[in-house]
């Protein structure tokens, strides 16, 4: 009989939560459970889906032991898996990220540019004290973090928490890939083998191949140049017409700037921010966009199934944004050796690019953790790139560590997505205002 585990999820407010917790109920033959539990320091916010998740967990399976709290010594005692998606300061906080950067003519992003690093200031203290709690409570504990922008929480970690049980990964990968499996006619993602490097939301796919071997990226990107992301005309015609169907559309345009590669559609950002910024509205963001509709949606049908008592025609399903997690999870349990896209400290993987950079790219993962796969040297183009990015990120870690408003300055200044020094400091004081209650105070 299979070992069974205990799971928390920190930041168990979250609309991700529900999703989780159906994702992980229809696992359970591969990921036996015998405890789930969610920890938030948001009690009002966590309550709008703790007993519609409790209500899930009893009619799938009633032997799982349910908590939801706020006590850090409850949540982190006993617990196998802990997974970790906070988000400091809310979605009020994300949707001054966004506008403060448009209004000074930046490109207004959840983890790009300069609405990312705010993010990241925010972050890196949560994070922390997330890992200590699962230190001082479960030390034998695995934390798997995709709490945002996950490339400065990364590199937070490698720098303050180098010896713990945390491995960052991101989603936006596995979504990626689920759309190019549909365009390659391909039952599922699991059915190909990717090679990808870069860094979070900042990366690149060199080769696709079906289980066969038979090299796909040359059909593919000649597919992308014509369609993005979308399913062909069929596609276009059907899709939801909504800011990932922009998003994912614009992927056309990204892959003229290498066409031997398939680019992350966040790149978007990054090398067409003129054209990002004068195609949105500042008055309305993404933020705006998530609080209307997911997050009122998903609130809604958890208060459904808290009313009626069982979850019966309930909107709520398992997401694809919960899928790689379990993968994870499976994988350091069982010793599986999946292969998986995981962001993990270069060390001479990526043969040109220094060792401590904290790079996205496939792992073999095994009950000890993970062991990154060999890139080789990658080209000057996406070298120069990722080498400014880096930066960026690395000054943003230095400058909540030693509280440095210059270094701050400096990493906004290094972005790709802002157009001068001078913009750099006027958003940088507009930013410290609206983070008082979050960030360090700069000296």
């Amino acid at each position: 009989m299979k070992e069974k585990f205990s799971v928390v999820i920190a930041g168990g407010g979250s609309t991700y939560t529900p999703e989780i917790i159906l994702m992980l109920l229809d696992n359970l033959d591969r990921l036996p459970l015998r405890k789930i539990k969610l920890y938030d320091n948001d009690e009002e916010r966590q309550k709008k889906v703790a007993k519609a998740c409790e209500i899930l967990i009893k009619e799938k399976n009633p032997s799982i032991e349910y908590l939801a709290t706020t006590d850090p010594e409850e949540a982190y005692t006993d617990v196998d898996f802990c997974l970790a998606h906070i988000r400091v300061g809310k979605l009020q906080m994300r949707e001054l990220d966004e506008k403060i950067s448009l209004k000074h003519g930046c490109v207004g992003q959840e983890t790009c540019g300069p609405g990312g690093i705010a993010y990241g200031m925010r972050s890196i203290e949560g994070v922390l004290e997330n890992i200590d709690y699962m230190e001082k409570y479960s030390p034998n504990c695995w934390m798997l973090n995709y709490s945002n922008p996950a490339s400065i929480v990364a590199e937070a970690t490698r720098r303050l928490r180098p010896n713990s049980r945390i491995i960052n990964i991101c989603d936006m990968p596995i979504g990626m890939e689920h759309s190019i499996a549909k365009i390659a006619g391909l039952e599922s993602r699991k059915h190909m083998d990717i090679r990808y490097y870069g860094l979070n939301h900042f990366g690149w796919y060199t080769s696709v191949k079906d289980k066969s071997g038979k090299e796909l990226l040359p059909k593919l990107v000649e597919h992308i140049t014509e369609y993005g992301f979308i399913n062909g005309e069929e596609g276009m015609k059907t899709a939801k017409k909504d800011s990932w169907f922009e998003t994912n559309l614009f992927t056309r345009e990204i892959i003229k700037t290498d066409p031997t590669t398939i680019p992350s559609s966040y790149l978007k950002y990054y090398l067409f921010q003129d054209y990002v910024v004068n195609h949105s509205n500042k008055e309305y963001t993404r933020a705006n966009e998530v609080i209307d509709g997911r997050e009122k949606e998903v609130f809604s049908a958890c208060a459904d199934i808290e009313k009626n008592g069982h979850s019966k025609g309930s909107s709520l399903q398992v997401g694809i944004h919960a899928e790689f997690i379990v993968d994870l999870a499976i994988a350091l349990a069982y010793n599986t050796h999946e292969r998986m896209l995981l962001i993990v400290e270069n060390n001479g993987a990526i043969s040109n690019l220094a060792d401590d950079a904290m790079v996205e790219i496939p792992c073999i993962v095994g009950k000890d953790g993970y062991e990154p796969l060999s890139v080789g040297k990658i080209p000057i183009f996406q070298k120069g790139l990722i080498e400014q990015q880096l930066a960026v990120e690395k000054l943003v870690v230095e400058a909540w560590i030693e509280k440095s408003y210059q270094k701050l300055w400096q990493a906004i200044m290094m972005s790709k997505t802002v157009p001068s020094a001078t913009v750099a400091k006027e958003l940088l004081d507009d930013l410290i205002e609206a983070n008082k209650d979050y960030w360090p105070e700069l000296n």
